[in-house]
């Protein structure tokens, strides 16, 4: 029994430091999680162009991805 006390005040000491060392952040409120998300969003959609970009042989294929990239671009940039 002696052994699951001593893990619990490890697991418990543990939590207590990683709260410790991030800091306090004011909750987002609804619109911010929102445009956060999208923003994800965005960058996720932008690397998986520039991934297909990568391997993109086709130069009217090509062409379209960086009209793709740019657009993508001047999303972000919106949204700051």
């Amino acid at each position: 029994m002696a052994r699951g006390w001593e893990s619990k005040s490890v697991e418990a000491q543990q939590a207590e430091a990683s709260e410790s060392r991030s800091p306090k952040r004011p909750p987002l409120s609804a619109e911010q999680k929102t445009k956060l998300q999208k923003r994800e969003g965005l960058l996720l959609d932008r690397r998986r162009v520039l991934h297909q970009m990568e391997g993109a042989s086709n130069e009217r294929y090509r062409s379209m991805l960086e009209r793709a990239l740019a657009d993508l671009d001047g999303k972000i940039a919106d949204l700051g």
